[in-house]
C-alpha cells in the first residue's frame, strides 16, 4: 500500500522541552555516528505529541539525528504504526480484524465505528474528535475482540461496551483500559477456580492497566512531564541481582509511578 504525506500540513515542529531531553536522552543509548538507530522511537514520540506525524516532525528528527530527509521518509511510511494524517482530537481507534477478533465480533466494532465515528476509515468524526482503522492482530487475542485506543488496549468489547467508550472519551473521560468485562489480564472469565491459595493477593490492576490508571496517558498529547526521565544505561557499571541490593525489593513501575507523586506532593 502506498503512503503519502498528508496534502495539509502544518509550518513548523519542535518537541517540547521535556520531549526534547527525552530524545536527547533516547539518543546517547547508541554509538558516535550510530545515532541514527533512534528513529522509531524519537518519531513516534513526535506522534505521541502531536497525534499524528507531519512532515515538519519527519524533518526536525532527522536533522537531530544527521540523517538525510528521504532516509526518515522512508522510515515513516513504511511502518503503519506512524499515521501520515491528523488524527482524532481525543482518540484515534484501532480495531483489531484478524482472526480471533473477527471470529468474536471484531465486525461488530467497526460497524459502531462506522456509526459513531465516520463511515471510512481515517476519517474524522464530524466534531474532529475521533477517527479509527482497521489494523491487524495487535496480540490480545486471548481477549478478542479488542481495539488499542491511544496508548491502551480495550479487551473483551462488544457493541454496547464500545459505544459506550467512544461517549465517555468525548465527554472528556479516559475509561479504564483492560478487559471491559471484569477480567483480570487474559485469566478465565468467571470465578477463579485453580491456584486458590493466591486468591485476593494480588494488585487491582494486572502492570499495564496499572501503569495506565496511574499515569492517566491513555489518551492525551504526551508533553514529557507524564514520568520522570529515566536513563539507566547511562549510568556506569551494571545492575546488581535482585538479592543482592538489600532487603527492599525493587519498586513495579506502577510502585515507581507512586513514589514519585508521593515525592513530588511533598515538595509542593
Amino acid at each position: 500500500m502506498l503512503r503519502r504525506l498528508h496534502h495539509e500540513q502544518p509550518a513548523a515542529f519542535e518537541f517540547t522541552p521535556a520531549n526534547l531531553a527525552w530524545a536527547e536522552a533516547q539518543i546517547t543509548k547508541y554509538p558516535v555516528g550510530r545515532q541514527a538507530s533512534a528513529i522509531i522511537p524519537l518519531l513516534f514520540r513526535a506522534q505521541e505529541q502531536e497525534g499524528w506525524l507531519s512532515k515538519p516532525a519527519i524533518e526536525y528528527v532527522a536533522d537531530m539525528l544527521g540523517m538525510p530527509y528521504i532516509r526518515a521518509l522512508e522510515v515513516a511510511t513504511f511502518y503503519f504504526m506512524f499515521q501520515l494524517a491528523p488524527v482524532g482530537s481525543v482518540a484515534h481507534i484501532q480495531v483489531c480484524g484478524t482472526t480471533s477478533c473477527m471470529i468474536c465480533g471484531a465486525e461488530d466494532l467497526i460497524r459502531v465505528c462506522k456509526e459513531k465515528i465516520a463511515p471510512h476509515a481515517f476519517e474524522l468524526s464530524k466534531d474532529g474528535k475521533f477517527s479509527w482503522e482497521e489494523v491487524e492482530c495487535l496480540g490480545a487475542c486471548a481477549n478478542a475482540p479488542m481495539a488499542a485506543i491511544g496508548k491502551d488496549y480495550y479487551e473483551d468489547l462488544s457493541e454496547e461496551s464500545l459505544a459506550k467508550l467512544i461517549d465517555t472519551m468525548a465527554a472528556g473521560q479516559t475509561p479504564r483500559p483492560g478487559s471491559q468485562t471484569g477480567r483480570f489480564s487474559s485469566e478465565r472469565a468467571g470465578e477463579q477456580v485453580a491456584l486458590l491459595d493466591s486468591k485476593g493477593d494480588r494488585e487491582e490492576y494486572n502492570a499495564t492497566v496499572g501503569l495506565a490508571v496511574s499515569i492517566g496517558d491513555t489518551i492525551k498529547r504526551i508533553d514529557g512531564t507524564e514520568v520522570a526521565l529515566r536513563a539507566p544505561w547511562q549510568m556506569s557499571g551494571q545492575r546488581a541481582p535482585i538479592g543482592m541490593m538489600g532487603t527492599e525489593r525493587p519498586k513495579s513501575a506502577v510502585q515507581q509511578v507512586a513514589a514519585e507523586k508521593a515525592a513530588k506532593a511533598a515538595t509542593e
